[in-house]
């Protein structure tokens, strides 16, 4: 039954693409904002993830070793001048409502535990996508300028992700970073083989950005910048 229910889960999944994919498609068609993106090799001495706190769901956490292939540590970062929100008025925002921040036509965050209200920890969502992330998550860490989530098993992902703000001289940085590998092996041939699901993970966070950009007030200078390691973890996480 569980091989079953994951392949409907799969099927069911990849059945919602067509309409995500070509909204993504159209949209990035028609953007005009300067992508830099670098691709390098990483070590799992420099490039493996925060460690997870005690107490967070931890016989439900899909951990690294869980996973399939590579690690892939990807960080998305924009500089926004002329904002007029503080780097934690802006966290509090997507606190509040990430939503506000995410391309809701193929992508939506939908509590499932937790308190109304801004995220905490231990609270759980199940972020709805047309590509193989779409899945559970738990959120393992918040301060006042980040938050971060660790996939839970279901997920067709299994790593952490965090948001975060800060001062960058006279403006304000957003980040998203995201140390993940694939949930097994057909999400890592979308990912990493055929390169679709990589790409449309691209779009849904670089939107993202520039969606919270918009939030603060401000604007982005030089572009949306996407730096990629990959590291290889058989040697070192075994299943």
């Amino acid at each position: 039954m569980g091989a079953e229910a994951s392949l409907g889960r799969r099927a069911g999944t990849v059945a919602r693409w067509p309409v995500g994919m070509g909204l993504a498609f159209w949209r990035y068609l028609w953007r005009t904002m300067p992508l830099h993106r670098s691709d390098e090799d990483g070590s799992p001495d420099r490039d493996l993830p925060p460690p997870l706190p005690d107490g967070i769901a931890t016989d439900r956490l899909q951990r690294l070793e869980d996973g399939s292939g590579p690690l892939f540590r990807r960080r998305y970062r924009v500089r926004i001048e002329g904002s007029r929100r503080t780097p934690e008025q802006l966290m509090d925002v997507l606190l509040r409502e990430p939503n506000r921040a995410a391309p809701i036509e193929v992508a939506v965050f939908r509590k499932t535990s937790g308190a109304d209200g801004p995220l905490q920890v231990g609270d759980e969502f199940v972020v709805r996508m047309p590509g193989p992330w779409d899945g559970p998550v738990v959120v393992v860490d918040r301060t006042p300028t980040s938050f971060r989530f660790a996939t839970l098993k279901g997920h067709l992902e299994a790593g952490q992700i965090e948001f975060r703000t800060g001062p960058d001289g006279d403006g304000v940085r957003f980040e998203i970073e995201s140390w993940a590998r694939s949930g097994d092996r057909l999400a890592g041939l979308l990912f990493d083989r055929v390169k679709l699901a990589k790409e449309m993970q691209l779009h849904m966070w670089t939107h993202f950005c520039e969606r919270a950009a918009k939030l603060s007030g401000g604007r982005i200078r030089g572009g949306v910048h996407i730096d990629t390691r990959r590291v290889e973890l058989e040697a070192t996480v075994g299943r």
